[in-house]
């Protein structure tokens, strides 16, 4: 009995039940999430006659090695659940949206003075987050509106250390963007009060955010306090004058997300345009393989863009009808709390706006496979240059940084089809011996790296699971023969070769068990060149990082009572050795793990006994 028939007759013992399903590879690893009305009818159709499946569906099948099913009381929680499952695991066969961008945060401080910041991700630092967003524009444009409407100092002053430390206010403070709290013109309850409206406009929007400044601002004329109301119309008329900056607006319907896309050869490109209180707050665009079955993948596409937000808008447009719109707006009416509507617009502005994110989907999409034919290009004349056995899609490259063997750390960073992939960068100090010898540093590493995948090869990691189609080496023949009996010992048979650099580190050549010269081919010598500053650049990061911290660890161990561990626990809570110097007694004392006396012996070196 052939897999296929095998798989066919567990399908067929399947209940006739709504449910969803995991398809899992040879190696048990779940590849694709679906859900069903009907669990029996739906999976075997993935094993009957191969004839009427889509080329993505024919490559998931071929993959396939077992399956498991969880049975559910309706095809909405159905849905609900295969939203909450391809969330935990992305599957290699679904559409994922997020892959390469993250969620953001408007991040509130808990300091005395209170500051707000767009972060991409949460910290255990005692802050208040709100969100999370989709993308950084929206978050980053609504910060940036809210320093500029309550006058925040947009400076890297530290307060209530840096007031009056300056001979006179900066430039945002003539041209009425800042208050000038580094004056000290503006008391701490007066600067948090602003930050906390800040906060409210964010979350409130503009429209509402100005109803209650225009009830406030009545109410303080009408008690004579005119000094007040003036600020409250000074603030509506901030508000005003950053929103007269918005050209694209959408007045008809005021919080909605206009769903635009666009398909050319085997690849699909989404765009989202969000529409915030009418104005046009952020855009996303992300490409994929080519959607060919819209009325399924359309349902995923779109659970997918809000699997983990919270910015749900009043309306979702989209270009057609869906037979699972009820489900898709029960589902995003739930998690919101607040009704969601799915529309498909056919005249108007609407309809004007659908085409706009269509239009931007196929600029972006036309835009990246233009980019790829150049380096999918290039990538063939690699293969052919240096006599590959495969396509060289997946390059791994290594270089060694240190200063005189001090901090001796190795980069790898990741190339997919010619771009850069930096989820999958790794960052390498060396352990088996000390000082400088790049050969001995390079074996290391890559025996680490070997080894990793070895131990795993389909596991979690990405950046150690695959096997690369080539690795490249900065240096050249001598680096390669240093690595070479590395993998021959652990039989690694992936093709190794070294980039060398001239007398003034630029790119020249390509090294094997001889220099081959590139200069000639432009497009070879764009992408090895490419990828050797790019290694280049990540080691030499890595190193600078460590050598600073040592740095700063040297300076604070030099305080009676301070150790390593202690210079750690310091650097950990306050990142530089300024904020170590003007953090207050009090505050060093909150440091866990840093004992009263040691935190007085800090002190006293930063603001007595440097006095002497």
């Amino acid at each position: 009995m052939t897999k296929l028939e095998e798989l066919r007759r567990k399908a067929m013992a399947l209940p006739e039940a709504p449910g969803v399903y995991l398809m899992k590879n040879a190696a048990g690893k779940i590849i694709y999430i679906g859900k069903a009305k009907v669990l029996r009818n739906r999976v075997s159709q993935y094993f009957g006659s191969q004839n009427n499946h889509t080329r993505k569906v024919l490559r998931m099948v071929s993959n396939v090695d077992d399956f498991d099913y969880v049975i559910v009381g309706s095809e909405f929680e159905a849905l609900v659940l295969e939203c909450s499952l391809i969330k935990q695991n992305k599957p290699k066969y679904n559409i994922l949206l997020k892959d390469d961008k993250g969620y953001h945060y408007v991040k509130v401080t808990n300091d005395a003075w209170k500051m707000l910041y767009d972060v991409k991700q949460k910290a255990d630092d005692g802050a208040k987050y709100i969100g999370p967003y989709t993308g950084s524009e929206a978050v980053g444009a609504a910060v940036k509106q809210a320093y500029d409407i309550f006058m925040l100092p947009h400076c890297l002053k530290r307060f209530p250390q840096d007031i009056d430390k300056s001979s006179r206010p900066c430039l945002n403070y003539y041209i009425k963007l800042c208050a000038g709290a580094c004056k000290g013109l503006v008391t701490r309850e007066e600067h948090n009060a602003a930050v906390e409206d800040a906060v409210r406009f964010i979350q409130g929007g503009k429209t509402a955010f100005v109803r209650r400044l225009n009830a406030e601002m009545l109410e303080a004329s009408e008690a004579l306090d005119f000094e007040k109301a003036a600020k409250l119309r000074d603030r509506i008329r901030a508000i005003e004058k950053v929103s007269q900056k918005q050209h694209m607006v959408s007045n008809a319907y005021r919080n909605q997300d206009v769903f635009g896309v666009a398909s050319l050869g085997e690849k699909s490109c989404l765009c989202v345009l969000q529409f915030r209180d009418g104005s046009f707050t952020n855009t996303e665009t992300f490409v994929f393989d080519r959607i060919e079955n819209p009325d399924e993948e359309y349902v995923e596409l779109l659970a997918n863009f809000y699997a983990a937000g919270e910015d749900y808008p009043d309306r979702v447009c989209v270009d057609r009808e869906l037979s699972q719109k009820a489900f898709l707006e029960e589902y995003f009416t739930q998690r919101r709390g607040k009704k969601v509507v799915l529309h498909v617009p056919k005249t108007g502005e609407a309809k004007a706006l659908l085409e706009s994110a269509e239009k931007n989907a196929g600029e972006k999409l036309a835009r990246v496979l233009s980019f790829n034919d150049k380096q999918n290009a290039a990538l063939h004349e690699l293969q052919e240059t240096l006599a590959l056995p495969t396509f060289p899609a997946y390059i791994e490259a290594y270089d060694i940084s240190n200063t005189a063997g001090q901090e001796n750390v190795a980069g790898m960073v990741t190339f997919v089809n010619g771009r850069p992939l930096k989820r999958c960068y790794k960052r390498f100090a060396i352990k088996s011996f000390e000082g400088q010898d790049d050969y001995r540093s390079l074996a290391e590493v890559l025996e680490r790296r070997i080894l990793e995948y070895k131990a795993a090869p389909d596991a979690s990691d990405e950046g150690f699971s695959r096997k690369p189609d080539l690795i490249l080496l900065d240096g050249g023949v001598g680096q390669v023969h240093a690595v070479r009996p590395v993998f021959e010992k652990y039989g690694f048979d992936v093709p190794l070769f070294g980039m060398v650099k001239d007398g003034k580190h630029r790119t020249r050549a390509v090294a094997g068990d001889a220099e081959i010269a590139i200069s000639d081919n432009r497009s070879v010598f764009s992408l090895v060149a490419r990828i050797q500053e790019e290694v280049h650049r990540f080691a030499v990061t890595y190193h600078h990082t460590l050598k600073k911290k040592r740095t700063l660890e040297t300076t604070l161990t030099s305080i009676e009572g301070v150790g390593p561990k202690r210079a750690k626990l310091l650097l950990d809570r306050f990142k530089t050795l300024d904020a170590v110097k003007n953090a207050g007694l009090d505050d060093l004392m909150n440091v866990p793990g840093l004992s009263v006396p040691a935190a007085n012996s800090v002190y006293r070196y930063f603001h007595i006994d440097e006095k002497k």
